[in-house]
């Protein structure tokens, strides 16, 4: 019997040993507890082999990321042109970044990318730019994007019934199609920053043809949009009132960028904050844009996941010596600057998310940082009795009767009283009351006047109506300061709002536009500032941060270098929340 058994086991297990056989007799021999014993060596053996295997498994896996998902985000008012060459506001853009692509797209990192365009060539002489397109772009609706409908685009956008909001970029910009996949923009004179221009949303020509400016701003199709940009439109759901409630979106598979992950896409639009922050706590919405500073101080400590990058924008308190005399005083002015607690107004109007600056280009700038011009020139922030110190050896006195600080001279007695004006924003509003209580430190009655938005800009702003402006200044996202200090543009349109006028700045700026090398830009820009610096037209005062709340189980979110909100969705096909695990071999 036991060789009939031996043989038995030897003709199916003797590959594991010769003498297999002898060892089952050999284990039969043996006692319970012996036994007992070799089985759990036997089960720790196999239990490490299977994590061993695992283990090597997983060496060759990584994670990636694969489409699935939904984001669900809110923002405060409902949008009424979702088209590049009408949106005003965030509403509008936001979709519209969603929607629309152009020839080139804007990175989080501050460059410039492919979308439409194959390749671009620029001229010697910075004149000539010509763009060849991909081979296979499409817009939603199935048809091909063509070189006719960027020519269209480009045409209605310097159509002056349609009063584009962009329309200024273009002007002197001449368009001409060299073949069925090439064209060729031409300008008058160079203007290194043109490049920015080419990242405009591209309209579908055999839609929008037919509608004349007139009836532009009318059509439906600013509302129900078709683009060729990463997600399109699905469905709108409306109150009773016809308002939009919401967008649900779903991405287009043929984006020249590859199709984005984020399987769904819903936009909540709300009339205010309170609702916008209820939506939030009920669950509606995981993600909101552009939080109040006061509101991510709380969220952060709640663990809660918040981006948040320097925005290019400058405020400050600008002087207007045109209608305050008393502001010709160089030394004043430093007196002035020197006074601002720009800290505390960081930390306490801000809550930290903001950034104190010293010169009018913002962090990230060309140009920026200016170590040159802070150890040459800006001390650091309120020194207050250095500033009344500067002030007494420049002959003012404080004057105890009417309690104001005043400066004699011969012809005249000048008394340092002045207004502040702002808008009725809440940031601005209390940035300006602590501005206003340093320089009531220094000896100066200021008086506050604050103002409605549209009040601001229409009835204060654009006459030049004001002693002092505390407000802000959007710089591109190339960093060209031309528009807000070059002499040329100190009357309205131009948003020159200090009235500067400095014949060496005004040469830096030119120069800084025309050149197509950044190192050399950057080189003029930083001699700018310096010469800024010199003259004080302002007290540069800090760069807020753009905040955004996002849901925690969103990845791949890149808001670095974004010049507006909308632009958060800049790299939006590389978002993702689903992932799955395969063998490194089989990435591509």
């Amino acid at each position: 019997m036991k060789e009939k058994i031996s043989r038995i086991f030897n003709k199916y297990f003797g590959f594991l040993n010769p003498k297999t056989g002898e060892v089952f007799w050999a284990i039969k021999s043996f006692s319970k507890t012996e036994k007992n014993i070799l089985g759990i060596f036997v089960i720790i053996f196999i239990f490490s082999s299977i994590v061993l295997g695992w283990k090597i498994n997983q060496s060759f896996l990584v994670e990636i990321p694969i489409q699935g998902g939904s984001v669900s985000e809110g923002i405060i008012g409902a949008p009424r042109f979702i088209n590049p060459l009408l949106a005003l506001s965030e509403a509008d853009r936001d979709l519209t970044t969603l929607v629309y692509s152009g020839l080139l797209r804007a990175t989080p990192d501050g460059d410039l990318e492919n979308d439409l365009a194959e390749s671009f060539t620029i001229s010697d002489d910075g004149l000539s730019y010509n763009f060849i397109l991909k081979d296979n772009i499409y817009f939603h609706d199935g048809q091909k994007v063509t070189v006719d409908d960027i020519i269209f685009t480009v045409h209605k956008i310097q159509d002056s019934i349609l009063k584009s909001p962009k329309r200024a970029s273009w002007e002197g910009v001449d368009i001409e199609k060299i073949n069925e996949k090439e064209i060729q923009f031409t300008l008058k004179r160079a203007y290194s920053p043109f490049l920015e221009n080419t990242t405009l949303g591209i309209l579908p020509k055999h839609i929008w043809e037919n509608i004349s400016s007139e009836q532009f701003g009318f059509s439906q199709f600013n509302i129900e949009p078709i683009g060729s940009g990463p997600y399109k439109v699905t469905s709108i759901k409306r109150d009773s009132s016809g308002i939009p409630l919401y967008y649900d979106l779903k991405p287009f598979k043929k984006f020249s960028l590859g199709e984005s992950l984020i399987a769904n896409l819903r936009i909540n639009f709300y009339s205010n904050e309170d609702s916008l922050w209820e939506a939030y706590d009920q669950g509606k919405i995981g993600s909101i844009n552009t939080v109040s500073p006061e509101k991510a101080a709380i969220l952060e400590k709640s663990g809660l996941q918040l981006k948040r990058w320097p925005l290019p924008r400058v405020f400050g308190a600008f002087f207007n010596q045109n209608q305050a005399t008393i502001f010709t005083d160089r030394l004043l002015r430093k007196a002035l600057r020197e006074a601002v607690d720009k800290n505390m107004i960081v930390n306490e109007v801000l809550h930290g998310y903001a950034t104190v600056i010293d010169g009018p280009i913002p962090p990230g700038g060309l140009g920026y940082p200016e170590t040159e011009i802070k150890s040459q020139d800006i001390e650091e922030t309120n020194h207050l009795d250095t500033a009344k110190e500067i002030l007494e050896n420049n002959g003012w006195k404080f004057n105890e009767e009417e309690q104001v600080l005043e400066k004699k001279t011969r012809k005249q007695t000048d008394q340092l009283r002045f207004s502040i004006a702002t808008s009725n924003a809440t940031e601005l509003k209390a940035a300006a009351e602590l501005i206003k209580k340093d320089w009531e430190a220094l000896g100066a009655q200021v008086e506050l006047k604050i103002f409605d938005t549209g009040d601001l800009n229409q009835n204060v702003i654009r006459p030049r109506k004001y002693d002092v402006l505390f407000f802000g200044e959007i710089i591109g996202r190339d960093s060209d300061p031309f528009a807000f200090w070059h002499s040329s543009q100190r009357n309205d349109p131009g948003l020159n709002i200090s009235l500067y006028t400095n014949i060496t700045a005004d040469k830096l700026l030119e120069d800084g536009r025309t050149l197509a090398d950044k190192e050399i830009r950057k080189d003029k820009y930083r001699l700018f500032q310096k010469e800024v610096a010199k003259d004080i037209p302002a007290v540069f005062v800090y760069s807020p941060d753009f905040i955004y709340l996002i849901q925690d189980n969103l990845k791949g979110v890149d808001i670095r270098h974004i010049t507006i909100p909308s632009e958060r969705f800049l790299n939006i096909h590389k978002w993702y929340i689903e992932t799955d695990k395969v063998w490194k071999v089989f990435i591509k």
